[in-house]
């Protein structure tokens, strides 16, 4: 559940974009959310100033009678992370950078003894966070990006889609010994061969866990016009014909508001396969 949206099981797949404007400009960012149609906005927040500006975003909004959920995106900075935490309905963590830097290779081997170090001071960093979600009901989406793991996964894993899914895991299981459970996983790539082995290879292990959490799927810099959109569509289009994903995002080097369209034609095909799969004809498309 992200703020009034609810994700997975019987609800549609969800429509996400992204706000190109600088969050610190407070009015042409309510703007752009307004006027965007998707179901949720994920908005970047780099630092102090700009979680700052998210209570001025998430109060004109309020103002002017939208309810629409916003996502903070958040790396390197745990302390903006809690602090935007307080108005926003759901904050995105990516979990090879949220602890410490992406993978700079500074240490290339990591014994038993060392792994386990990291693994404590990501939960001495992360628990704080998690703490924060559940006070205020807030959602959180741990989003693996095959472009910005940590030294000790790679060193571990390597950038693998394995690599990826551990990466995830480090924090889930944090969140889950926290009694913490409104996670929305994402495993993203660029290469969207690369991002549908990581997706099925997620899906596979939480099986094996007996965990079930929706799914946000997305092609990291997907880029611009037909090759931005082909690129988007082999990846989602693959995994939604798999029955997975409750959320998308067609990550576009457009305004945000032309990624719409094309979100929408993937949830629909999205949707027309569940439909199929549970053996009944499928919906009408919407345009």
């Amino acid at each position: 559940m992200v703020g009034n949206v609810a994700l997975g099981s019987q609800h549609p797949i969800r429509i996400q974009t992204m706000t190109t404007t600088d969050t610190k400009d407070v009015a042409a960012t309510v703007m752009r959310i307004a006027d965007m149609g998707a179901d949720i906005v994920r908005i970047t927040v780099q630092g102090k100033k700009e979680a700052d500006a998210c209570f001025e975003i998430k109060n004109s909004l309020v103002q002017k009678n939208y309810n629409i959920p916003l996502v903070a995106d958040i790396h390197f900075a745990p302390s903006v992370a809690l602090r935007v935490a307080e108005c926003f309905e759901k904050i995105r963590v990516n979990p090879g950078n949220f602890a410490d830097r992406r993978a700079q290779f500074e240490k290339f081997e990591y014994t038993e003894d060392d792994y386990q170090k990291e693994l404590e001071h990501i939960e001495e960093v992360f628990s704080p966070l998690v703490e924060k979600c559940k006070k205020y009901g807030r959602a959180m989406r741990i989003g693996t990006n095959h472009g910005s793991l940590s030294d000790c996964i790679m060193s571990y894993y390597g950038d693998s889609p394995w690599g990826m899914v551990e990466s995830a895991f480090e924090f889930s299981r944090i969140c889950r010994k926290l009694d913490y459970h409104n996670s929305v996983f994402s495993m993203k790539a660029s290469n969207p061969v690369v991002m549908v082995q990581a997706y099925r290879l997620l899906v596979a292990e939480m099986y094996v866990q007996g965990w079930d959490y929706p799914l946000h799927l997305g092609v990291t810099e997907a880029g611009e016009g037909e090759d931005g959109r082909m690129k988007s569509a082999i990846g989602m289009g693959t995994l939604l014909q798999d029955g997975l994903g409750d959320t998308i995002r067609v990550s576009l080097t457009e305004p945000p508001d032309e990624e719409i369209d094309s979100c929408r034609r993937l949830a629909n095909l999205g949707m027309r396969a569940a439909e199929l799969q549970k053996g009944v004809a499928p919906f009408e498309e919407k345009h």
